[in-house]
């Protein structure tokens, strides 16, 4: 492929992964989760790199051109090789949070760089080395599908320990009730996580799971186990700070309550 610089494969470390993707759905805790590998300092610095609405932005950030300017083969490779820079950090290992619905497109964009694979997983570990895939999943579902309509409707997704904001995207607004809405949402939510499952049987893969009750009861037990898996230096539970707290309150409950009474009328 003249021309074109394809991404160098990593220098096997004492781990026995070179990569792993964090494969979630909304609202399940993924932003703490990156937000704990990254603070390790071995794990690499986890992110949202190939979400459609952000593509543009990184690209930005790392001063890549557009894709009329270098046409899309080329922006793709180039893209590739910034986010493997970005998502190892300082770290021999590369860490990518996606989500359901952008598996596809990170599979096709990968086809193109690396035509003739078999299947998305040979075109993962072709691009990322051997992969980790951590299912980041959330039991209660409904509880799920109120926190995401409630930072849809509110703009805030996310606050700091200290009860600061850390990720607004909209000017605040109050949060309404809405049955229908929810009904929607849970049952999206609940098919992009049979969707994970269908797709890791289909590609012959164990996951590593994870279920957000149990990443956000204990997040130092989740990240040690993860880093366990990694084959990395994990830090000192005692030392982990979990960096975003839960945004549930008495308003998700009520609604909560709301819906079941609603969907049992």
């Amino acid at each position: 492929m003249a021309g074109v610089a394809l991404p160098a494969m990593s220098d096997k470390g004492s781990g026995m992964f070179d990569a792993y993707i964090i494969c979630g759905t909304p609202r399940t805790g993924s932003t703490l989760l990156c937000k704990l590998l990254a603070s390790t300092g071995t794990s690499g610095e986890p992110h949202s790199f190939y979400r459609r609405q952000d593509v543009a932005e990184w690209a930005q950030e790392w001063k890549l051109s557009g894709r009329d300017a270098m046409g899309e083969l080329e922006f793709n490779v180039a893209y590739l090789n910034a986010a493997i820079t970005a998502g190892k950090g300082r770290t021999d290992v590369f860490g990518l949070r996606l989500m359901r619905e952008n598996l596809d497109e990170l599979s096709a964009i990968l086809d193109q760089v690396y035509p003739g694979l078999a299947s998305d997983t040979a075109r993962f570990e072709k691009a990322f080395g051997p992969v980790l895939y951590i299912h980041l999943s959330r039991e209660n579902k409904l509880a799920q599908a109120v926190s995401l309509i409630k930072a849809q409707q509110t703009g805030l997704w996310h606050i700091a320990p200290d009860g600061s904001e850390l990720e607004r995207v909209a000017p605040p607004k109050e949060s309404q009730y809405d049955f229908e809405r929810i009904k929607d949402e849970l049952a999206e939510l609940q098919a992009y996580d049979a969707a994970w499952n269908i797709w890791f049987a289909a590609q012959g893969i164990t996951p590593l799971r994870i279920g957000y009750e149990r990443l956000s009861a204990d997040p130092a037990a989740a990240l040690l186990g993860i880093c366990e898996a990694l084959g990395v230096q994990a830090p000192d539970a005692e030392a982990v700070r979990p960096g975003v707290p839960k945004l549930a309150d008495e308003t998700s409950l009520d609604w909560m309550r709301r819906y079941r009474l609603d969907a049992a009328g």
